[in-house]
């Protein structure tokens, strides 16, 4: 059950220029790099992932940059990177809503930038926040119920464009411990 509170509260939406340098986002890319899967189903995205990311010391940086943002205290529930080439691309009904109000951080860690390829977050449909590819930046979304976001399409016309976003999504940390205790 929502609150009021939390449908129509404010929520946090913003980037953070240079979180990390492009030494550190080369070695992160360097790490992800064997872990990814193709994704291609048309109607959803056509992209490559590797799921269940675990880097702690990047976490902890981040989860106090989210803390910084949104004066919560987290815990990081979920971990993916996605990497999209020429071509690739994420709908928004491909992502999951969420019940409560969880915080999505975004890490580019692509090479170069590449144009056009930006990050929509949606609140009902409409798009209320754009994230462009810039190298080393991170996103900080404060999500909801009623919040989606998609991977604009990586034009063919950038051959050789690598899109690289390591997505954490954090939770209150007191939700995070609740979910982890064993049912009594």
């Amino acid at each position: 059950m929502t609150t009021l509170d939390e449908l129509f509260a404010g929520r946090a939406a913003t980037i953070v220029p240079e979180a990390i340098g492009p030494t550190v986002a080369a070695e992160l890319r360097a790490r992800l790099a064997p872990r990814y899967a193709r994704y291609e189903l048309r109607d959803r995205g056509s992209y490559e992932i590797a799921t269940n990311v675990d880097e702690p010391a990047v976490f902890a940086a981040l989860g106090d940059l989210a803390h910084q943002v949104t004066g919560r205290t987290l815990a990081v529930f979920e971990a993916r990177a996605v990497r999209l080439g020429p071509g690739d691309y994420l709908l928004a009904h491909h992502d999951r809503p969420d019940d409560d109000v969880p915080v999505e951080l975004m890490l580019d860690l692509s090479p170069a930038s590449v144009p056009g390829a930006e990050v929509h977050y949606r609140q009902r449909g409409k798009v209320y926040f754009r994230v462009a590819s810039r190298p080393g930046s991170l996103s900080v979304v404060e999500r909801g119920p009623t919040v989606t976001c998609n991977h604009t399409y990586v034009s063919q016309r950038h051959a050789g464009a690598s899109v690289v976003r390591l997505i954490v999504r954090l939770r209150d940390a007191a939700h995070t411990a609740n979910e982890r205790s064993p049912q009594r």
